[in-house]
């Protein structure tokens, strides 16, 4: 049975975009920077023992009906139907996490992202990689320092077929993810979302995270250290006392209308310091 096609209007009110939107470089820039701003990042599904439904209709649903949020699988599948339904010419693609990692480590694939056509270049847009997601599309171009709204990212090239993304933070550059230009399909995504959202050792499984990206900062949740990181400035840290402030800092500062899950406030209580 087909999957359900991409409601674009509705899309683009949930993100806020009111302008019209056509498959060149600045819609692309404007659509991610609304997405990121507005859809926030989280993992509340995987975290209560829910697998996330990758369908179209479920996804949208989720984040654009119900004022959820949601992970890479989520995320990207929502962004590349509607860049899809604009016009643009799509490709999925599959990184292996190198985020912590040592960066010669062999990671399952377990991250999605988009490989994107606009007039006559290649460019990675990927919005659901939580604190550290490109804020703009990445030319598809090794070595080249490349500036987005918060911070520079670059692609390194090791070979025709490796590819590595990296992130300059903390004065140095920081490897998020290695991957691949071979498309991938939805049982590719299938395989990767159950693994992410069951098994016991991830930490989408055993930890809160929440994230959104807004004009001139960051902000971030994991467990029960809320932070917001200044483009070019400090980062504030608080750590949240009890379930009651974690509950009001995902509904007010991320934006999350929360699910109506008997066990919420019992795991949410539960997380460590």
């Amino acid at each position: 049975m087909p999957d359900a096609s991409i409601d674009l209007d509705a899309y683009l009110q949930r993100i806020g975009v009111r302008t019209p939107v056509v498959p060149d470089l600045q819609s692309l820039r404007s659509i991610i920077a609304a997405h990121v701003a507005t859809i926030p990042f989280e993992n509340l599904d995987p975290f209560l023992g829910v697998s996330p439904a990758l369908g179209i209709a479920s996804v949208q649903r989720k984040l654009v009906h119900d004022g959820r949020g949601g992970y890479c699988f989520e995320q990207n599948r929502l962004l590349g139907d509607a860049l899809r339904a604009i016009g643009f010419q799509v490709t999925d693609l599959a990184a292996r996490v190198l985020w912590g990692q040592p960066d010669d480590a062999i990671t399952a694939r377990t991250h999605m992202l988009l490989r994107v056509e606009v007039d006559g270049k290649s460019w990675l847009a990927d919005v659901g990689f939580g604190g550290n997601t490109p804020t703009g599309p990445l030319e598809l171009a090794p070595g080249v320092q490349q500036a987005t709204p918060h911070e520079p990212f670059r692609l390194i090239r090791r070979n025709d077929s490796d590819w590595r993304l990296q992130l300059f933070a903390a004065d140095a550059w920081q490897t998020l993810y290695r991957f691949d230009l071979q498309p991938q399909f939805a049982a590719d995504y299938r395989v990767g979302n159950w693994w992410t959202s069951t098994n016991p050792d991830s930490h989408f499984v055993t930890g809160l995270s929440a994230a959104r990206a807004l004009h001139g900062r960051r902000l971030t949740l994991r467990n029960r250290e809320f932070a917001v990181h200044v483009t070019n400035g400090p980062t504030q840290r608080r750590t949240l006392r009890d379930a009651g402030e974690i509950r009001a800092v995902l509904q007010e500062e991320f934006l999350i209308r929360l699910p109506q899950h008997p066990a919420l406030d019992d795991k949410l209580g539960n997380l460590p310091g």
